[in-house]
């Protein structure tokens, strides 16, 4: 959708940015929490997101695996936003609930509609800013610059569960004082600029 944007509006809006201060991670009422390991198979932590996750092109979700969490954890919760977006909030592009509390993983492609999964391990998709369940593929505006997409974890201890289909604004409620522990991983995207990658995010050397 956003493809469509004119090069030169999106370097207008270049300085119109939600805001790293806004992700959930940095909610001070969510409580003070330890580290849990977040990682991905497919991209390092600051790179740049392959194109098949992505509006240009597959627009599946990227496989994410997790260590270190808590024994006290009851549940796990996936929030996936991007602080770059030219809007008042940082665009949710996924919300996960009720994933099992333990190290575990979520394999490419997993993020889609429940009733097009198999959700054996009672997790619950949630809705991203388009109202939509599933995820929402990063599509920034082409000249807009570089993109953060912040995927957040949240372990938490024994609380409120939440409606079907939840959004962020009821996810943030629930975990509000709860939060055990939490991992961060970042990946990068963009339009309009010269950001080609090899494995795992790494830049392709430029050709001789």
């Amino acid at each position: 959708m956003l493809e469509h944007v004119p090069r030169w509006l999106g370097k207008a809006l270049s300085g119109l940015r939600a805001g790293q201060d806004k992700l959930a991670i940095a909610h001070a009422e969510l409580g003070s929490f330890e580290s849990i390991r977040l990682a991905s198979p497919a991209f390092a932590n600051g790179a740049r997101l392959p194109e098949r996750f992505t509006a240009d092109g597959e627009g599946v979700s990227p496989p994410l695996f997790w260590t270190d969490v808590p024994e006290g954890a009851v549940r796990l919760a996936l929030l996936v936003e991007d602080a770059d977006a030219p809007t008042p909030s940082p665009l949710v592009h996924a919300v996960v609930w009720d994933l099992p509390a333990g190290d575990g993983e979520l394999k490419e492609g997993a993020i889609v509609a429940d009733k097009r999964r198999d959700a054996a391990d009672g997790s619950d998709v949630g809705r991203n800013s388009y109202f939509a369940e599933g995820w929402l593929p990063p599509d920034p505006p082409t000249g807009h610059g570089v993109h953060h997409y912040a995927f957040q974890l949240f372990a938490l201890a024994e609380g409120p569960d939440l409606k079907e289909n939840p959004n962020r604004g009821a996810m943030l409620k629930a975990m509000r004082g709860r939060v055990l522990a939490a991992g961060l991983l970042t990946g990068t995207y963009s339009r309009g600029e010269a950001q080609p990658t090899g494995l795992v995010g790494k830049a392709v050397p430029a050709a001789a």
